[in-house]
């Protein structure tokens, strides 16, 4: 329904997801400004970082326009609407997916495959099979990532009513981090976003394996090859927190 509605006007839809593409697109003119005045940033020359961005917001994207409504929840909470998604035969998470879907954000996507795109083909790499193999997983394992990012904060707006920009500030913030070298950021950090909230995992890890780039923490090799697991991991506690957060729902008492 919400598909067909944003494609009534189909020149207006074709602009809007345009434009988007430009919005997202100005990070990586941030970056390109960054290396014209550099060689390199934190060691990584610029097809590298164009490897690490274009995998972070082609995995967001993919997220970001699944389950990107998850951030109007708050507002359903405290009106009552979300009582409406209640009483419907179908899962409750899947309708808050679908709320007011917004097809405009397949910009992102484009952008960052096309940038993602161009980083294959330029970065200096000795691929191998387990190379190859690697980017399609992370782009996969990263999307899971951050859905359970996102899930676990629709969750927490069932406690806050009022928490989109907390939610922003881990799945927008997280894929904004994700664009840089991990050797920019202090180890403190490295070390909570690789094990307390392991966004490591959707490009740092991996990709440094593919690059043949040291890491900043001193781990073994096979800890790359573990981005689905966590993922995994990820998803099942975001659904128990998600059904933890649904069932502590008790309408505005109207």
């Amino acid at each position: 329904m919400w598909i067909r509605s944003g494609m009534t006007y189909r020149t207006s839809f074709a602009i809007t997801v345009f434009g988007n593409l430009l919005l997202s697109g100005l990070d990586f003119v941030g970056i390109l400004l960054m290396f014209s005045q550099v060689d390199s940033l934190g060691g990584w020359t610029l097809p590298e970082v164009a490897f690490l961005y274009g995998l972070s917001v082609t995995a967001f994207g993919i997220t970001d326009l699944l389950l990107g409504s998850s951030q109007v929840l708050g507002a359903r909470i405290r009106d009552g609407s979300f009582d409406t998604l209640l009483v419907r035969p179908v899962p409750v998470l899947a309708q808050v997916g679908a709320d007011q879907f917004p097809l405009r954000r397949f910009g992102r996507v484009i952008q960052g495959s096309l940038v993602l795109g161009w980083a294959l083909f330029a970065v200096d790499v000795d691929w191998s099979a387990p190379k190859v193999l690697l980017v399609p997983v992370m782009l996969v394992s990263g999307a899971a990532i951050f859905g359970a990012l996102f899930v676990a904060g629709a969750a927490f707006q069932f406690l806050a009513q009022d928490a989109a920009e907390v939610q922003s500030a881990f799945t927008y913030g997280g894929t904004t981090m994700l664009q840089r070298p991990p050797t920019l950021f202090g180890k403190d950090l490295v070390r909570g976003v690789t094990f307390v909230l392991p966004l490591a995992f959707v490009n740092w890890l991996p990709a440094s394996y593919v690059l043949e780039r040291p890491y900043p923490l001193d781990l073994p090799t096979w800890v790359t090859f573990m981005s689905p697991l966590v993922a995994g991991v990820c998803c099942a506690l975001a659904g128990v927190v998600w059904r933890v957060g649904l069932r502590s729902y008790r309408s505005t008492g109207s």
